[in-house]
């Protein structure tokens, strides 16, 4: 297991993000909102796009995660190989990228990206997974992180009201030894990250419920709604 993602283990880690339009959606802005998740705990920060890895990078002392959402449909979430070498010279600790077995939009495979990745880049990847299959697949490359991030977003799995805690169990005892289970995706509340360490998660992923106040407004305005 890389050192740099060993003290991850049993940990927080919180997605800063905020998207395009929104008042939050500044650097500056993310770059404070890591500050603070780091001082209550977070062990890691996920940072969304060049401008912010950059920007919190330089802010906290905890490992960043650099991911580039670029577009909105199928693989979008560092989808190319020119988006992950820019996300590693934005400083990133960390690559995440898509860990899906779907076409990428530079025609490259996912094998044939983290081959050349490796060639320059000897830090810890993650794979943002939506499958048992590809999680596997994405293990077998030799990836660091395999996360459970895109579970319920592609039609490979349904979608599940909270964390995909089956997608973990399956996934407990079949990752090779030195693979890191990630959980991330509708990690709304503390039970629901304390369900999937129970399920075999070495970390849990939380951005909404932490970092994202327009989302949680709705929620508590939902509930009032008449």
């Amino acid at each position: 297991m890389h050192p740099l993602i060993a003290p991850l283990e049993g940990s927080l880690i919180v997605s800063c993000q905020a998207y395009p339009g929104e008042p939050m959606r500044d650097p500056r802005t993310m770059a404070q909102v890591a500050a603070a998740v780091s001082a209550g705990g977070a062990s890691a920060v996920r940072a969304q796009g060049l401008d912010d890895i950059r920007a919190i990078k330089n802010t906290v002392d905890v490992p960043v995660i650099g991911i580039w959402k670029d577009g909105t449909d199928g693989v979008f979430i560092t989808p190319t190989l020119d988006h992950c070498l820019a996300v590693i010279d934005a400083g990133a600790d960390i690559l995440a990228l898509d860990g899906t077995r779907r076409d990428r939009p530079d025609g490259r495979t996912l094998e044939q990206t983290i081959t050349t990745v490796r060639e320059r880049f000897d830090g810890p990847i993650m794979a943002d997974c939506d499958s048992v299959e590809a999680a596997l697949a994405a293990a077998d490359l030799g990836i660091d992180l395999i996360g459970t991030t895109l579970a319920g977003y592609t039609h490979a799995r349904p979608t599940t009201t909270g964390p995909d805690l089956d997608l973990l169990h399956h996934l407990t005892d079949r990752l090779p030894t030195g693979s890191m289970l990630i959980a991330e995706g509708r990690v709304h509340t503390p039970a629901h990250a304390a369900a999937c360490r129970t399920a075999g998660a070495h970390a849990v992923v939380v951005g909404t419920a932490i970092t994202h106040p327009t989302t949680l407004t709705t929620w508590f305005h939902d509930a009032l709604a008449p």
